[in-house]
């Protein structure tokens, strides 16, 4: 053993120094693999994740959070995460996340609807979502903005997925039987549908839009014209019973059709966004300009049954216009009640006809004062307005324009307005009137005396018949049995071969078929003693007439 004496004293200032490893146990490695797994699942989650938007719709029927999907093209592109009411209380909002691949529905003008079974004009679509559920269709717009909010379509696009064609805008007085989804018919096959409806600004017409498809919307040039195709069209007027159909889905759903009139020359394709009329009917629509309307008034001093507002107005034989208005009127000085027709009249539908009157009269048709003028000049060589029977078995009637030669003169006023158009009576009442004059005329007629005198001018001629049978006509008969009997002796004298001998014999021979005709006329006679009047019947037998031949 050492002593303390011995022992060093520890050096002042120097320090002991300890050393020790640092180790990790291997329970920690688990959880550190985890860590590092959920931080790349997090850091993998956010560069994938997708934009956040909010749909605002009506109600949430159909919509249920972290359950309702969102699809572009049956494709999955999103999911619902909550539905919540709005501030306001009026809508309904979802909080919609997209996928990292669906940036491009964030552009503002994106649509958004909710697909569900529907039946529409469209027909029926959505069938599938009555299993699978509903969920929110989807559709990219063009904007190159961006936006966080949206508003959800009630009804799904009519047009989706960017399908290429052209927009159009039809102009109408009303809707009708139209709707979203009523198709558009060229030459009767389906090229496109009615995708939208609205009032026009004034509120006097409709403007409703249409989507024709690519490459049939090459077939809408300037001149096309369009019409409502909707339902049946049964047309019964002056001109006979009319029916047209477009196709069987046009009678339940509407459709229009369209098409350009046979001779367009220099026509060219319509472009997108053109502004068309939609006419009412497919007659109304390919029916040559109307042109510059001319309003007259006709007086009728007769009864017009069958005359109605539409009917047409023809001048010799070329329709021109048509009958608007139809009113009884009352005449204080006459005691009666004559009919005013108003009618207008579109003179351009004369076609060339029109060109040369313009022409011809140096007239200019925007001068109303030349235009009366005209017209007076045509009243003066006749011009009358008629109202004929378009068709016997319906009774309607049309306007007749047409010059009369033998037309009374009227005086023309070319101060009224409208402008006043003498008429004549109608072709019914003329007939009517021909055939009461006849009636009176045969009443007038001593029809009785006649048939008294005719009754004993009779009597008399039996009475002379009889008399002929009784008295006359045996003596004749007598005289030549007489002759008959010389001419026989005179023969038996003669040679059998002289030329007297057969001359003879032919004299009898006319005697005797003279003696049986005047027999067989006589006992004609008693049987139709009328005919002495009348004459042979042309039927009677000739051989009972005229001698015999034998």
């Amino acid at each position: 053993m050492k002593s303390a004496a011995t022992e060093e004293p520890p050096v002042p200032g120097a320090s002991t120094v300890k050393t020790r490893r640092f180790s990790v146990s291997l329970v920690w490695i688990v959880p550190i693999i985890a860590v590092l797994v959920g931080i790349s699942l997090v850091v993998h989650d956010w560069m994938q994740r997708g934009p956040t938007i909010q749909i605002s719709f009506k109600t949430g029927e159909g919509l249920t959070a972290n359950k309702t999907e969102v699809k572009y093209r049956n494709v999955v592109i999103g999911h619902v995460t909550t539905v919540e009411l709005s501030e306001d209380q009026k809508s309904v909002t979802a909080t919609v996340k997209l996928n990292k691949q669906a940036e491009n529905f964030t552009r503002e003008d994106s649509t958004f609807w909710v697909v569900r079974a529907r039946i529409g004009a469209g027909g029926i679509s959505g069938i599938d979502t009555l299993l699978s559920g509903d969920f929110i269709g989807a559709d990219a717009g063009q904007s190159r903005t961006r936006a966080k909010s949206f508003t959800g379509l009630e009804m799904p696009p009519p047009i989706t997925y960017g399908e290429p064609g052209k927009r159009f805008t039809l102009r109408t007085s009303d809707l009708g039987s139209l709707g979203i989804g009523s198709p558009v018919y060229y030459r009767k096959i389906s090229v496109g549908q009615v995708v939208s409806y609205q009032l026009a600004k004034d509120g006097k017409s409709v403007d409703i839009e249409v989507f024709v498809q690519s490459p049939n919307d090459a077939f809408v040039t300037n001149n096309t014209r369009f019409w409502n195709a909707s339902g049946i069209d049964l047309e019964a007027g002056a001109n006979g019973f009319a029916v047209r159909t477009e196709s069987l889905s046009s009678l339940l759903v509407g459709g229009i059709a369209f098409r350009a009139p046979q001779y367009n020359p220099d026509d060219q394709v319509a472009a997108e966004d053109n502004v068309f009329e939609l006419f009412e009917d497919e007659k109304t629509a390919l029916a040559p300009p109307k042109g510059r309307p001319q309003y007259l008034a006709l007086r009728f001093d007769e009864s017009l049954r069958g005359l109605k507002p539409g009917a047409p107005v023809e001048f010799q034989g070329v329709e021109i216009g048509e009958v608007v208005s139809v009113n009884l009127d009352f005449d204080a000085e006459k005691r009666n009640f004559p009919l005013n027709v108003g009618i207008v009249i579109y003179p351009q539908r004369l076609g060339k006809a029109h060109t040369k009157l313009l022409k011809a009269l140096d007239h200019d048709p925007n001068d109303e004062e030349r235009a009366v003028r005209v017209l007076g000049m045509f009243v003066e060589s006749g011009l009358r307005a008629q109202a004929r029977s378009g068709n016997l078995l319906t009774g309607q009637l049309y306007i007749s324009l047409d010059f009369d030669p033998k037309a009374p003169k009227v005086a023309f006023d070319p101060t009224a307005r409208p402008i006043s158009i003498p008429t004549v009576p109608g072709s019914l009442e003329q007939l009517q009137e021909q055939f009461q004059a006849m009636v009176e005329r045969i009443n007038r007629l001593p029809i009785e005396r006649i048939a008294n005198n005719l009754d004993a001018n009779l009597v008399e001629l039996r009475k002379g018949l009889a008399q002929f049978n009784s008295r006359t006509l045996p003596g004749v008969q007598g005289t030549l049995q007489e002759v008959s009997k010389t001419l026989q002796s005179a023969n038996s004298t003669l040679a059998d071969d002289s030329p007297q001998r057969e001359q003879l014999t032919q004299t009898l021979d006319e005697l005797g078929r003279m003696s049986r005709s005047l027999r067989e006329l006589a006992d004609y006679l008693g049987r139709n003693p009328e005919s002495l009047l009348r004459g042979r019947p042309k039927d009677a037998p000739a051989d009972n007439l005229s001698p015999s031949r034998e």
